[in-house]
């Protein structure tokens, strides 16, 4: 029967990887205890933490909660790195770690279900920060009603440019209201009609 101090750590764990929105698998191994600590310190400011466990209690959590193929990872020397925020900003944390201690390992991620491998995990730390993509999505939003605003803007200054046409000539006698000579025309010189579907192609 397993010990109650077992079973607890466990289903700590366990509440850690159900709890987190992306988990990072390292290996520590020839760290010193200030490097460590400076790790820690740089993913509590990434919004994330960082656990030393026995790799015999992870699989039992991982198995427990439903994760699947981390198993292999969990060998050796290794920590995990539990994102509670934000995945991409942990991830950038270790990376720009790992490229100060050439001894430390990204060995893998798990993110939305998952496993990402120490490539995909460094493309990850490559995405801007999430202030910055909502700033770009806003951005993308923005630009076709930009361009619809001057559409409007535009069909408007043709159609004041036509009605002040008709009025000019009606006032010098030219213009032949409806049902006079069939020959009549509107000026040569003015705007065509903008269709909706040449609107939309503008």
């Amino acid at each position: 029967m397993p010990r109650p101090e077992k079973v607890q750590a466990v289903a700590d764990i366990r509440e850690r990887l159900e709890d987190a929105r992306a988990v990072f698998l390292t290996e520590y191994r020839g760290l010193t205890v200030s490097a460590v600590q400076e790790l820690r310190n740089a993913l509590r400011d990434a919004g994330a933490e960082y656990k030393v466990v026995k790799m015999t209690l992870a699989k039992l959590a991982a198995g427990d909660a439903g994760i699947e193929g981390i198993d292999e990872y969990l060998e050796g020397p290794t920590a995990l790195a539990f994102a509670n925020t934000d995945p991409v900003a942990t991830a950038k944390a270790l990376k720009e770690f790992s490229k100060a201690h050439d001894v430390f390992v990204l060995k893998a991620g798990f993110l939305s279900g998952a496993v990402l491998s120490p490539e995909e995990v460094s493309r990850l730390a490559e995405i801007e920060p999430r202030e910055v993509l909502l700033a770009k999505v806003a951005g993308a939003a923005k630009a076709p009603l930009f361009k619809f605003a001057g559409m409007l803007a535009s069909f408007n200054r043709d159609a004041a440019s036509m009605f002040s046409q008709l009025m000019d000539k009606k006032e010098s006698g030219e213009f032949i209201p409806e049902g006079g000579a069939s020959d009549a025309t509107l000026p040569t010189d003015e705007p065509e009609e903008t269709t909706a579907d040449q609107a939309e192609e503008e």
